[in-house]
């Protein structure tokens, strides 16, 4: 009898692999979903949540799977259930509402976007009018000018947009902006609203989170020095959807937005020899995890982690949910 020599696996191929820092959640969207967390512990399922509490279909179907129901608007929700606001912020009509109905309700809004809810006020009540830049349609946008009468802000979405937008009437001008824009498309359409409108303040970062402008820096570099970057987040999430564009505009040859690893035609991987990895700020770790997992189920992969700001900032939670 012949024995013959087993035929030996085949070799993967090499991969260099490296991990944005920072990456994945930030402390607003940990906030936000602890909220909804706890209101379940306290109060009992079912919890309402207006909107999706933030934008990635992995934390919603968890949340869901743990007693919460996602609704459109308030008048889907009994009065003796409680209601959580998403992180995105709501107009100032629907906390109104609540308190009329006598709902107990547990505002999730990030810190960061009361700010500019906050900043609208103090301009409007100063006699300006205000020039929002961000997405139409936008949860966040659509709180941030429910927060004053209508025709109090006025939407800018593009530089042609800025190019052409008229000052409604002699009031003077400020701005604000939606804060998971790309840093670097927000400054181009400032630099025109200034160009045309000079008594503008001077352009800012503040308004566009730290988190944001964090991940952005970091996908920065990996598409200065990666053929393929893999985004982990959701089609509706603002700032993961701006991290593939960033990616690209930095010089990567390719750049995809996944919700997880099973999303991934390993075919975008052909002749990639430095694969960038990241997430945005809604998307959890175990995702990042699992995709990384799976590169190395098909590659000889070097996993290095870049070097990148490291986030200590928190948000404390409602008295209510801590008492």
């Amino acid at each position: 009898m012949t024995l013959h020599a087993p035929i030996p696996a085949p070799q993967k191929r090499p991969l260099t692999v490296r991990l944005a820092t920072p990456r994945g959640f930030c402390a607003g969207v940990d906030r936000a979903i602890q909220i909804v967390e706890r209101a379940i512990e306290k109060y009992g399922a079912p919890v309402y949540v207006r909107h999706e509490i933030v934008h990635n279909r992995h934390v919603v179907d968890r949340l869901k799977a743990l007693g919460a129901v996602f609704v459109r608007e308030l008048d889907e929700c009994p009065d003796d259930r409680p209601v959580v606001f998403s992180a995105h912020g709501v107009p100032k009509s629907v906390p109104e509402g609540a308190r009329a109905r006598e709902m107990l309700y547990l505002d999730a809004t990030c810190p960061l976007v009361s700010k500019v809810h906050v900043e609208a006020e103090r301009h409007h009540a100063a006699g300006r009018h205000i020039i929002l830049i961000g997405h139409a349609g936008h949860p966040e946008v659509v709180g941030t000018m429910g927060q004053l009468p209508p025709g109090a802000i006025s939407l800018v979405e593009t530089v042609g947009d800025a190019e052409v937008f008229e000052r409604p009437g002699t009031a003077p001008l400020a701005y604000a902006t939606q804060t998971t824009l790309s840093v670097d498309d927000t400054s181009e359409i400032l630099a025109v609203l200034k160009r045309r409108f000079p008594e503008l303040p001077d352009p800012h970062k503040e308004d566009i989170c730290y988190a944001t402008t964090n991940r952005q820096e970091a996908v920065k570099r990996l598409g200065e020095g990666c053929e393929l970057v893999l985004v982990v987040g959701s089609k509706n999430s603002s700032n993961s959807v701006r991290l593939v564009e960033v990616a690209l505009r930095a010089g990567a040859r390719d750049a995809r937005l996944v919700d997880d690893a099973s999303q991934v035609d390993w075919a975008w991987l052909d002749g990639v020899s430095t694969l960038g990895i990241t997430a945005g700020a809604s998307a959890p770790e175990p995702l990042i995890e699992a995709l990384v997992e799976a590169v190395r189920a098909r590659f000889d992969a070097v996993v290095t982690e870049d070097g990148g700001e490291r986030e200590t900032v928190t948000f404390k939670l409602p008295r209510v949910l801590t008492a």
